[in-house]
């Protein structure tokens, strides 16, 4: 892993090229302004109800705007004693008080069209190396986007003004809450970002579109769920028939 790579006996000069015409080509990409990154996120008051969370409007809290349904564990891997769903980490709507809810957000972030453009014009030029360094660096500028904005979000609940971790601590995803992205192992139904996109309205705000197959158009975008319990964790929800 980097950047134990850098130093590694049999891949190490490999590894420092590559970092290093990498670098080069990141500091260009910042000067000449290449790209135009994007992030749309939302915050809203919700409630669970078995594998269901939903959604509700700001202004009413009784309008439900909408409805996010995931899966439990079912597979046989699941030795603990309770089967996680995701809709366990929000409050769940048979406990809730006096009007009382719990808050999830979603989010989509892109670094933009202009990634593809600029790695189409080096492919023109017969300069693949660099048109696939292109796509890289604009990946990596979607995933540090998403961090950035989860750590804002995270501010913005309390808990995480008093964060002070390390570069690799954030990378290992040492703080409170969590951010799944529909296709992953706990949500791994696609479909479900259509959601997203109509809640924040994500193709007008950020101009992600989705596929008919539910894929990310610019390529270098994420999107996904915050949730912000401190018992929030990771999990794999197993095989599940009929999934998108």
């Amino acid at each position: 892993t980097y950047p134990k790579i850098l130093s590694n006996e049999k891949y190490g000069d490999q590894a420092k090229q590559l970092f290093d015409e990498a670098q080069v080509l990141l500091q260009k990409c910042i000067r000449e302004k290449w790209f135009n990154p994007r992030v749309i996120v939302g915050i809203f008051p919700a409630l669970s109800e078995n594998e269901d969370v939903h959604i509700y409007d700001f202004e009413n809290s009784g309008k439900v705007l909408e409805t996010f349904q995931f899966l439990r564990q079912r597979h046989d891997s699941v030795i603990n004693d309770h089967a996680y769903c995701l809709a366990d980490f929000v409050l769940p709507k048979d406990r809730s008080r006096n009007g009382q809810t719990d808050f999830m957000g979603c989010f989509a972030v892109t670094s933009g069209p202009e990634v593809e453009s600029k790695a189409n014009e080096f492919a023109q030029q017969n300069d693949d190396y660099s048109s696939i360094m292109v796509k890289a660096i604009g990946d990596r500028f979607a995933e540090a986007l998403a961090e950035w904005a989860h750590f804002k979000v995270r501010k913005a609940f309390g808990f995480g003004k008093t964060e002070d971790l390390t570069v690799d601590e954030v990378i290992k995803e040492k703080y409170r809450g969590i951010r799944p992205a529909p296709g992953y192992p706990a949500c791994p139904v696609h479909s479900e970002k259509t959601k997203i996109w109509n809640l924040l309205d994500v193709e007008k705000n950020t101009g992600i579109q989705l596929t008919e197959s539910y894929a990310m158009t610019p390529g270098s975008s994420v999107s996904g769920y915050y949730f912000m319990s401190e018992r929030a964790k990771y999990f794999h929800v197993g095989p599940q028939k009929n999934s998108l």
